[in-house]
């Protein structure tokens, strides 16, 4: 009976499992192992070289699962950075007429015009003799003082001025159009035995508060312009071309 034991146990252990016998490593008898691990070496020699790999892929289709619910909306990011302009777009057609406005107020303009006369001759006591007027042929708002002899500015802007005089036979006519204590243009004849018109025009630009006015000026020689009772020979004019607020 122990024969028959010792027979099965040869057969159903391994040959390490002996006691007392070295063990020896497993070694394939029949053919080859396949397929050949991943990092196996494999010779030239060996039955599938010329084999092609087989490598397991899976669908990931049948792994897929049903698409699920729309989650909730994220807050709005940050604006960006604003882009270069877009090119012009295309002329819009023209819009229908419009209704007609209330009508505006009246346009207000400024006036300011003077026009005086010296009807007597006067002849120069001092160097210096401011001309009074005896005569007034139009004086706006009274801006003209006539016993002065002064216009006195209380509308800016640009003035037109002219100055008329008769010169008298032997005498020297030396005046000054002024503008304030300047002398701004002069007006003269030199001594004549025949007596004539002499005339001076200028434009000044005046501010408010500026007077303008004639004075005689009187040198070595007599000074003296020529008038009479019955005729206006000497004659100062002034009047506002353009206001300073439309300059």
């Amino acid at each position: 009976m122990a024969a028959p034991t010792l027979l099965l146990l040869a057969l159903l252990l391994p040959a390490g499992a002996w006691p007392g016998l070295p063990r020896r490593p497993c070694v394939h008898c029949c053919r080859p192992a396949w397929p050949p691990g991943p990092y196996a070496r494999v010779s030239d020699g060996d039955p599938w070289r010329s084999l092609p790999r087989v490598r397991p892929t899976i669908d990931i289709e049948i792994l897929k699962g049903e698409k699920g619910e729309a989650g909730i909306r994220g807050r709005a990011g940050r604006s960006g950075k604003e882009g270069p302009p877009g090119a012009r777009g295309l002329q819009g057609r023209k819009g229908q007429k419009g209704q007609v406005g209330p009508p505006g107020a009246p346009c207000q303009r400024a006036y300011a015009a003077f026009s005086v006369g010296r009807r007597e001759g006067l002849h120069s006591s001092d160097d210096f003799q401011a001309v009074p007027f005896d005569t007034e042929l139009v004086n706006l708002d009274g801006a003209f003082d006539l016993a002065a002899g002064r216009f006195l500015c209380t509308v800016p802007g640009v003035y037109f001025l002219s100055l008329n005089v008769h010169t008298w036979n032997y005498k020297e006519t030396y005046l000054h159009i002024m503008l304030n204590r300047r002398p701004a243009a002069v007006l003269y004849a030199q001594p004549s035995e025949r007596s004539v018109m002499q005339a001076q025009s200028l434009m000044l630009l005046l501010a408010a508060g500026d007077a303008v006015w004639v004075r005689m000026f009187q040198r070595e020689q007599d000074n003296a312009i020529y008038g009479e009772r019955g005729d206006l020979y000497i004659t100062f004019s002034g009047h506002l071309v353009k206001p300073a607020a439309e300059l």
